[in-house]
């Protein structure tokens, strides 16, 4: 996936723009950036503070980290089962 040149704080902010009454063509065309993009973005981040994005993203990387930790433990127990049946 292509990384966007802007970051999740300045998309909010971009679209604070937006919000305060600035015409939408005039924001994107400012910010070099599609009416289509705009729109997306509001759709995804409308409502939405930077520092609740913060908290989402360390949620997100905690969440994937407690994944691998579990399909590890998992693994790991599957494993022991199957000698444990083995020897019996």
């Amino acid at each position: 996936m292509r990384k966007s040149k802007f970051t999740e704080s300045q998309i909010v902010a971009i679209l604070a723009e937006g919000d305060a009454g600035l015409p939408v063509a005039e924001v994107c065309r400012k910010h070099g950036i599609s009416n289509a993009l705009y729109y997306q973005w509001k759709s995804k981040y409308s409502g939405v503070s930077v520092n609740e994005l913060k908290r989402v993203r360390e949620l997100e990387a905690e969440n994937s980290k407690l994944k691998k930790m579990f399909a590890e433990l998992a693994l790991e127990n599957a494993a022991i089962k199957d000698v444990l049946s083995r020897k019996l």
